[in-house]
């Protein structure tokens, strides 16, 4: 089999795994639901910035209590309610008026090259952590960045009137000893707080200061609820509303197609038609029209029957917990169900309430991507006919011809949805997009397939797998004998518990999750050229949705002895009329 290896995406530095201290939440499912519990709060009660230390932690212990957390969360309850009363006044501000402030505690100490001056860590962009990204992309957008810590420089800096508007990232401790600055100040200011207080190779939930470094009001997206927005597409899935789209269901073929594109699943696909569509449009939040609604009814109707074919081929007996289709009606019928399901998709195009050349270029998007998808399949099937090892470059390929397609045709049909000329104006970067997503979305599945209880996985099913690609790379002698067996499928494959060790053991679980986040970051990077706020902060945010996945004077613990300014009372009265030249000219630098 002829694949072409394709370039890998620039490394993500990858923060190593260590528990947060007992006063967070422990899991970053946790975390976010604090989040959302915490922003559900504030747009209900309303509380204004900035608020006393004191009235602040009464809001923090009325979420505490009502919703039964650990009482040692408090501390940073308060920062998430902070965090949120200030949101839309950060997001109000020009991101040439922001300064991000990162502590040097997230690099990794042992093998950083970079020096420190008086005012910070001065990064030589080694890539080892993610200062780097976190920098580069902040500086490019032209925030004003530091890696330093400290209430002195914080406050010269709001003084001096270069700086409306702060993004910090401290440890909690160090928080409560910014907050009365901040608060005197009465500075929009949002903080994420560490994982951990111990100053060396500390961690972060990442997901959360890119989402603040992208905050911005030109985004009318950021306010687009997409829990809900699911909760609406899954209602298209309905008996009444299929039937409303599609007409009744004429003979049993329909009924079982119908059945089929009903049953459970994460339905990404038409969610993203649906929220390229919206983030299009000048009212993001603007209910959708029905003929929308046939769009994204056509890009389930494509998956699915993909889904019964690929079951067919692969001869996979279950999906979704259930009996696949060929094994609960036979293969005749399945075959027949997969192609309706394909023309109806077909149908359903044709018939919205668009242009005629918008309805032509649907088409041809749907059509080529539906070519594309049956190449990639058809590379794994050539493959089955003579089973050889397959590097790693290679199985990413199949990946990329298999599953990106799906994504590409769902993004560019809702953009298609709003227009020609909106179309012409993303296509590109539609495609980078769903590429790197899609890619991404395809190696999450090959982990997920080590904890595979009902579902067949890639390994026990003999099919092309990224972890059996990697293990075999690094493996010599007896190792390497047995994946070339398994490879050839010429002994079966070990018990899953067997397996999983062999791929920890040889790294190539830690590989393919560090290719996880290389491609989640490459969909990101790909967003730089969008001009559209609203469709930018929308796809960076899908991204999270779909993988939910220096200091300066005294405050860690090896400054402590550094006591500068640490006696002064807070008082934004204060005018500090210049900076030291030093940090003056590392700040005209940065805007």
């Amino acid at each position: 089999m002829a694949l072409t290896e394709l370039t890998l995406p620039r490394p993500a530095p990858q923060q190593s795994y260590r528990r947060p201290k007992a006063n967070l939440p422990q899991t970053p499912e946790e975390r976010n639901e604090a989040l959302r519990i915490v922003r559900n709060y504030v747009a209900e009660y309303g509380p204004v910035p900035p608020l006393p230390v004191a009235e602040l932690k009464s809001h923090a212990d009325r979420i505490v209590e009502q919703n039964r957390f650990d009482s040692r969360y408090r501390d940073y309850i308060g920062v998430l309610v902070n965090n949120e009363m200030w949101r839309e006044s950060l997001a109000a501000v020009p991101f040439e008026r922001r300064l991000l402030l990162l502590p040097k505690c997230l690099r990794v100490e042992s093998r950083c090259p970079a020096p420190f001056d008086e005012f910070g860590l001065l990064c030589k962009s080694c890539g080892l952590c993610s200062i780097q990204d976190l920098q580069t992309e902040a500086e490019r957008m032209g925030y004003a960045v530091l890696v330093a810590e400290g209430s002195a420089i914080v406050m010269s800096l709001i003084q001096t009137g270069k700086i409306d508007a702060i993004i910090g990232v401290s440890c909690i401790s160090v928080l409560e000893r910014a907050f009365p600055y901040m608060e005197a100040a009465a500075v929009p200011g949002v903080a994420i707080p560490l994982l951990q207080d111990d100053c060396i190779d500390t961690t972060v939930d990442l997901d959360w200061i890119w989402d603040y470094i992208h905050l911005t009001s030109d985004d009318k997206s950021r306010r687009m609820d997409l829990n809900a927005l699911r909760e609406e597409v899954d209602f298209w899935f309905s008996p009444v509303t299929l039937d409303l789209a599609m007409g009744p269901a004429e003979g049993q073929s329909e009924e079982i197609s119908r059945r089929w594109l009903m049953r459970t699943g994460k339905r990404w696909r038409p969610v993203l038609t649906a929220s390229v569509y919206q983030s299009l449009q000048p009212d993001p939040g603007a209910a959708m029209p029905d003929s929308l609604r046939k769009t994204g009814l056509a890009v389930e109707c494509f998956h699915k029957a993909s889904l019964i074919h690929d079951d067919i081929e692969d001869d996979d007996d279950r999906r979704y917990g259930e009996k696949t289709l060929h094994e609960e009606h036979g293969l005749p019928v399945a075959l027949n169900i997969g192609d309706l399901l394909i023309g109806e998709g077909y149908r359903l195009l044709a018939s919205g309430d668009l242009s005629a050349e918008q309805q032509v270029r649907m088409l041809q998007v749907a059509s080529e991507a539906q070519r594309r998808l049956c190449q990639g399949q058809g590379e794994e099937l050539c493959w089955a006919n003579n089973p050889q090892p397959l590097s790693s470059r290679q199985v990413l390929e199949i990946f990329r011809l298999k599953t990106a397609p799906a994504f590409e045709v769902a993004l560019q049909l809702g953009a298609l949805h709003t227009g020609v000329e909106a179309y012409e104006a993303v296509k590109e970067v539609l495609t980078r997009y769903s590429e790197a997503l899609g890619i991404a979305y395809q190696i999450r599945d090959d982990l997920n397939d080590l904890n595979a209880d009902e579902e067949p996985d890639d390994l026990s099913a003999m099919r092309p797998g990224l972890l059996l690609a990697l293990a075999r790379e690094k493996a010599r002698d007896d190792d390497r004998d047995l994946l070339d067996r398994l490879w050839r499928r010429e002994t079966a494959a070990p018990e899953p518990a067997q397996i999983e060790a062999l791929f920890r053991r040889l790294g190539a679980v830690d590989r393919a999750e560090e290719l996880l986040e290389s491609y989640q970051q490459a969909a990101i990077r790909s967003l730089q050229e969008l001009a559209n706020p609203n469709l930018k902060g929308l796809l960076r945010r899908i991204v999270g949705k779909i993988f939910n996945d220096t200091e300066i004077r005294g405050w860690c613990s090896e400054f402590e002895g550094q006591k500068q300014f640490e006696d002064r009372k807070p008082d934004a009265r204060e005018p500090v009329s210049e900076l030291p030249p030093s940090l003056e000219k590392r700040l005209a630098a940065a805007t």
